[in-house]
């Protein structure tokens, strides 16, 4: 099932909208598992607020997580809940609106998210980095290498304003102590990806095939 069919059809959001949205949370500073304007976020938080400014009610509960997410287990949590929540990214490269999901070292999980703001040959992105606050970066070489997906905030089917229902059990959820994880982990894509390889990424929910 693809990403689109997943949500009932339905495009991406206006990415000029969700890329103006994530600029408005600049400055903001790092504070883990946060998810307020101006006051405190972290990465996830970020996407999170720009989705409800954008979107609509965030769609699952968010329960406590670390910092390290799952890297003891090696379970993909983010990547999965994004694959559930998010559609596969337009286009060859990354444009204005996607959300980006990072590897931050080889080997471990996925765990970083940034939302692009400006697309084409200049790409740059807006993400909460601890020790930073939310920041606009370039989408440098050594960013690129750690992309591992790429997807998009949903629009509505017509107006591009309404959202499915909440599930009633997601990726987040199953986090809970002594849940099992829904479906099989994600594999470990290789990192090294470059810009114009990312149009790879978004089939079977944004993975990425080298």
């Amino acid at each position: 099932m693809s990403g689109a069919e997943a949500l009932g059809g339905r495009n991406c959001a206006d990415g000029s909208a969700v890329a103006h949205e994530a600029r408005r949370w600049l400055g903001t500073p790092y504070v883990h598992q946060a998810a307020r304007r101006g006051l405190g976020a972290d990465c996830l938080g970020l996407v999170r607020g720009v989705w409800s400014a954008v979107v609509g009610p965030w769609p699952e509960r968010v329960p406590p997580y670390t910092a390290d997410w799952s890297e003891a287990s090696g379970e993909e949590v983010l990547w999965r809940a994004a694959r559930r929540h998010l559609l596969p990214a337009r286009g060859a490269v990354p444009q204005a609106g996607d959300v980006l999901l990072f590897r931050m070292r080889r080997g471990a999980v996925a765990k970083h998210l940034g939302i692009v703001v400006s697309g084409a040959e200049a790409i740059r992105f807006v993400h909460a980095y601890s020790g930073h606050g939310v920041v606009e970066s370039s989408l440098s070489p050594a960013w690129q290498a750690r992309v591992v997906a790429r997807f998009c905030f949903p629009g509505g089917a017509g107006s591009g304003s309404a959202m499915r229902a909440k599930a009633p059990g997601g990726e987040f959820a199953s986090r809970r102590k002594g849940a099992t994880e829904a479906s099989r982990p994600v594999g470990h894509p290789r990192l090294g990806a470059r810009v114009g390889n990312l149009a790879t990424i978004g089939k079977r929910g944004a993975r990425w095939q080298p």
